[in-house]
Parts: structure tokens; C-alpha cells; sequence
């Protein structure tokens, strides 16, 4: 690299590195992370913004040839993922979130990389807005977003799994751990999020919680994970010091004045039962698209170590300081 980028944290429980993630893998050794956990860019646009876009299809087309704009996602997709199969141990896990229209060239990038796809995790919501247009008669070119697709992969390792967890500690899943409810249910690749206006005492009627529960009243509560989408309150926790600024979170709505301007932030408890699954206690979980930093406030809060990288400047201010903050808490609760 010819430059030496920025690094945050504590060096114990986090770090933060302010950089390209392409341009920075080169520097970390191999067979170093137990986990890769990240929400890269879908290649929609979002908003756009030139990183989950233009950004993109300049990157693919530095390997040649003329690309439609799938194509471009699945070189680039197939570039990060490669590099993050060099620094996964052997049987470490990757994890990574998807937009349902562009998930298919995410999965394809991932096993042309040389990971071997293992699952596809459904995350269900009840609060997405349609982004479609509206036409006379009713009718319209789109759906309401109620989910996210995430990839579930695995790196490549030699031998036996029993062989490989007794050499990496890598290559199954945390089971026991990661059960659901008191009963202790097998974990499943759904998880669910109450929607906006669900309370303690009662759900509103289109909440996927509800609407599971009720298709097997004889045996509540449902054998899936519910996690609530992030609040305002969480989304904000550690960014007291950072300026306000005006940030159209949901495409049309009216602009919100905000501290964590980030567009995507995933919800704290749906990052903590994913890294309970996959990764092995005290192990170390890379981020290499932090964004707000919710993937790392998880995983010390999970008690791993937690690795980040981020490209855009105004976001690493804002991971910087709710990881700083998330830090501090997880600190608190191992006392």
C-alpha cells in the first residue's frame, strides 16, 4: 500500500482500520479470522451512491471484457470473497447479507471465490417501503421489501470436520448456543423482526411474530428468532458527540436530523445470534464493510474480537464511535 491507513480501537476487544478493504487484505495473513460477517453493497444503486454502484462496475471492469451490471457484482463479489477465503481459517464461515434481486450474483461470486455455499438465511421484517412506481389503474412495477437474503458459506478444509474443529476450532456451527426460546429449539435459517408499533402486550396484525404464533397456537411462542429492527435509540447509543445532519433514511419519507447517517443499520440482536452460531468462543470476527459498526458492537458483546474495515469517512466516524461505546458496555458485562 502507499499509504498507511488510519487505525481505531482498543486493540484487545476491536479494531478499526479507515480504508478500501481491496486495497487493504494484501496486508493481513492468512488462516487469521475465524468468521467474516459483513453487509457489503447489493449493487442496486442504494440512494446513488457511487460505493454500492459505480464504484462496483469500475472495479470488475479492470478485469476486462464488457459486463451487464450482474455480471460486474458477481467479478467484484468474486474479487473481496476470494481474498476473504485467504484469511479465513479452514472452515470458517462467511456470512453476508444480500438484496433479494442482485443475492443470486452475490452467491455465484462467492462460490467462484472457492467457498462452498451451505445455506440461505431469510431475515423477515414487516416495516420495508415500497420503492416502487405508481401507475394509473392501480398497478405499480414492484413489491413491498419485507426480507433480506443472507449467504451462509464455508471455506475450504482438509479431512474430517471432527478433525478440522480439533486443529482450527472452525467448520460447524455453534448449535447449542444459538438455540431459540426456553425450550430450546433447533436454530433455523428464518429469522424474524416484529414490525413497527408491535409492544410487549400485543402485536399489530401484519407482524411476521404474530402471524407465525398464530399458525400454531397449541405451541407458543414460534420456534424462530425474532429480533426488532434497530432502533432509534440503538442506532444513535455511543454518537452523543457527533454533529446532527439531515438523512433521508427511508426513501420516501421526509429527511430525519440524525447522528449514525448510515442508510442500512442492522439490528444489534439479529448480529448477535448470527455470530453466536458461527463463531467459536474468543474467536476473531472481520468485518471488511463495517459501515455503522453494528457487526462489531455484536461480536464484542458475544465476547470475540472483532475486525473492521471501512472506506467511507463519514462512516467510520460513526462506527468509530458506537463501537467505542459497544466496547465499553460488553466491557461492563464480563465484570
Amino acid at each position: 500500500m502507499s499509504y498507511k491507513p488510519a487505525l481505531y480501537g482498543d486493540g484487545v476487544r476491536w479494531g478499526l482500520v479507515h480504508a478500501d478493504a481491496l486495497d487493504l487484505f494484501a496486508e493481513l495473513p492468512p488462516n487469521s479470522v475465524d468468521v467474516v460477517l459483513t453487509d457489503p453493497p447489493y449493487a442496486i444503486d442504494f440512494a446513488n451512491e457511487a460505493w454500492d454502484g459505480v464504484d462496483i462496475r469500475r472495479v470488475a471492469a479492470e478485469g476486462g471484457g464488457r459486463l451487464s451490471a450482474g455480471e460486474a457484482f458477481a467479478r467484484w463479489t468474486q474479487t473481496w470473497a476470494a481474498e476473504c477465503q485467504r484469511l479465513l481459517r479452514p472452515g470458517g464461515h462467511l456470512l453476508a447479507f444480500g438484496a433479494p434481486r442482485t443475492a443470486h450474483r452475490l452467491v455465484c461470486g462467492v462460490e467462484d471465490a472457492g467457498l462452498e455455499v451451505r445455506d440461505m438465511l431469510a431475515w423477515l421484517y414487516a416495516t420495508g417501503v415500497p420503492k416502487s412506481r405508481r401507475l394509473p389503474g392501480g398497478l405499480a412495477t414492484g413489491l413491498k421489501p419485507a426480507y433480506e437474503p443472507i449467504l451462509l458459506a464455508r471455506a475450504p478444509f482438509s479431512g474430517r470436520v471432527a478433525d478440522n474443529l480439533i486443529q482450527w476450532g472452525t467448520g460447524a456451527l455453534n448449535i447449542d448456543v444459538a438455540r431459540i426460546g426456553a425450550a430450546g429449539f433447533w436454530p433455523a435459517n428464518v429469522v424474524l423482526s416484529h414490525a413497527a408499533g408491535c409492544s410487549k402486550r400485543r402485536c399489530v396484525r401484519d407482524c411476521p411474530a404474530r402471524l407465525v404464533d398464530a399458525a400454531r397456537p397449541d405451541k407458543p411462542p414460534s420456534r424462530l428468532f425474532f429480533s426488532a429492527k434497530a432502533t432509534r435509540r440503538e442506532r444513535e447509543a455511543g454518537c452523543e458527540q457527533l454533529p446532527q445532519r439531515s438523512a433521508q433514511l427511508y426513501r420516501g419519507r421526509p429527511g430525519r436530523r440524525v447522528r449514525n447517517i448510515h442508510p442500512t443499520v442492522k439490528p444489534i440482536g439479529l448480529m448477535r445470534h448470527l455470530v453466536r452460531l458461527v463463531c467459536p468462543p474468543g474467536g476473531v470476527v472481520l468485518d471488511p464493510f463495517t459501515g455503522s459498526g453494528s457487526t462489531g458492537a455484536a461480536t464484542m458483546l458475544e465476547g470475540r474480537q472483532f475486525l473492521g474495515i471501512e472506506r467511507e469517512a463519514e462512516y467510520v466516524r460513526v462506527a468509530r464511535a458506537r463501537l467505542a461505546y459497544w466496547a465499553r458496555v460488553a466491557a461492563r458485562s464480563t465484570r
